[in-house]
């Protein structure tokens, strides 16, 4: 049995999203169709309907769902119809990668997140009688329906504000992830958090989590250096003014233990590589742009002083832990990204877009 929705559809590069009917097929086994009650807007959405060149026109993107089940395919175990859910990444489940616990880099991670298609090269939906590029990270939750993987969806307590809970399986889950798991940051350690948008902030709060005794936040935009010290960061820097390096040490002498970098600028990151103790870890989560996609880096001060170049995907999140775990934190008191969020209807992603790009707010959330 079909669905029918209404989706934000991406045909132009770098143009207007329209919203049209859509036909979503009915969910096939180990699939979940999901009535989506909120979905973040993420830089990856932007990066990737900005060119179709990969997600191919007419294109239903989105990949940070939440939402309520509303039917399941054969097989499915995991949840059941009126389950609320947190829809995150796809992975395969029968990888090297999958097999350790670490999806986010499950070897067939580009198959399973923006192939625009299932797999076996079928179709999930159909833009009026064309079928259309889908299945993005699983689920293209663009939509007031998405058709998800019961690999992906991670269900959640009824009581939760579900319609924004979606950020949890992508921004927030890879800037805290990244500082809980990934680099696992130790108590009174010291971090530098470049850029503080959505993911940035949300590694400064697991780092206030992890207890790290410096905070450090690089960031040119002033009202969000302001939300940085509110969440817990102990200084905010505005790159601009001077030398990043510098100024980092005269706050930590010897450099940070730890640097964190959401921009994928080269000369930020560089600026970085200036500001790092001896035996630091700087991580990477910013996707550079193909023409500055180079670091220049001394092989002598790399070797000599023992630093690390981590590499970052979703936090290194095992998914069905982590947003349990951060919605244990939420209701603690001690992750309240939910001060990260402006909501808006699912037919203004437009303006949404143009919000966050001029930086009115941190994290768009859409509601069909």
């Amino acid at each position: 049995m079909t669905q029918e929705a209404l989706a934000a559809v991406a045909r132009t590069p770098g143009g207007r999203w329209e919203m049209e009917g859509v036909t979503l097929e009915g969910p096939r086994p180990g699939e979940v169709l999901v009535r989506i009650a909120g979905v973040g807007l993420c830089h990856t959405d932007l990066a990737f309907g900005g060119s179709l060149a990969i997600m191919k026109a007419p294109a239903v993107l989105g990949h940070e769902g939440s939402g309520v089940v509303e039917r399941v395919g054969d097989g499915v175990t995991k949840v059941k119809p009126g389950d609320h859910v947190v829809l995150t990444f796809n992975s395969c489940g029968a990888c090297v990668r999958c097999d350790e616990g670490r999806p986010a880099y499950c070897v067939r991670f580009a198959q399973m997140n923006y192939a625009g298609c299932r797999p076996d090269g079928s179709r999930t939906l159909c833009v009026g009688a064309e079928p259309a590029s889908a299945n993005f990270f699983g689920q293209s939750s663009f939509a007031s329906f998405a058709l998800a993987n019961e690999r992906n969806i991670v269900a959640v307590d009824r009581d939760l504000p579900i319609e924004i809970l979606g950020p949890l399986g992508c921004g927030v889950q890879t800037g805290a992830g990244a500082v809980m798991n990934s680099l696992a940051c130790p108590a009174a350690s010291s971090l530098l958090v470049m850029g503080a948008g959505a993911v940035g902030l949300s590694a400064v709060l697991g780092a206030v989590v992890q207890q790290c005794a410096t905070i450090i936040v690089a960031e040119p935009r002033e009202e969000r250096r302001a939300l940085a010290l509110e969440l817990g960061a102990t200084h905010a820097l505005d790159p601009a003014t001077g030398d990043l390096a510098a100024a980092v040490r005269a706050i930590q002498p010897l450099g940070v233990d730890f640097a964190f970098d959401t921009t994928g600028r080269r000369d930020v990151i560089e600026a970085a590589m200036g500001a790092l103790a001896p035996r630091a870890t700087i991580g990477l989560v910013g996707i550079a742009h193909p023409a500055d996609d180079r670091l220049g880096i001394s092989i002598n001060q790399l070797v000599g002083a023992g630093h690390i170049v981590m590499g970052i995907i979703e936090g290194d999140s095992l998914p069905d832990v982590f947003i349990p775990r951060m919605i244990e934190l939420y209701r603690a008191g001690k992750m309240p990204f939910d001060r990260l969020i402006r909501e808006y209807p699912l037919a203004q992603i437009n303006e949404a877009i143009a919000d966050q790009h001029a930086g009115a707010c941190v994290k768009a959330v859409m509601i069909p």
